[in-house]
């Protein structure tokens, strides 16, 4: 189990009133909403250096003229 650690935070007056409504409709507290954002934010993020990691070597893939598992395979035993 975490501790959970008490902060205060600014948001604007619209996003407020929209993560308000969100926690509202969902029967969730303002508190829950902002932490499933924040995971989602989070998860995002990661989402996006894999998809740079992968892209980065996919390009050097590429140039070194690897196309396919069976050029991957020749590559390899060279």
């Amino acid at each position: 189990m975490t501790t959970a650690v008490k902060k205060t935070i600014s948001l604007p007056a619209d996003l407020a009133r929209d993560a308000e409504a969100t926690a509202r409709a969902e029967g969730k507290t303002l508190s829950a909403v902002i932490q499933d954002a924040l995971r989602q934010a989070r998860i995002e993020r990661r989402r996006q250096e894999v998809r740079g990691m992968q892209g980065y070597w996919s390009r050097r893939a590429r140039d070194k003229g690897i196309l396919t598992e069976a050029d991957l395979d020749r590559y390899l035993r060279d």
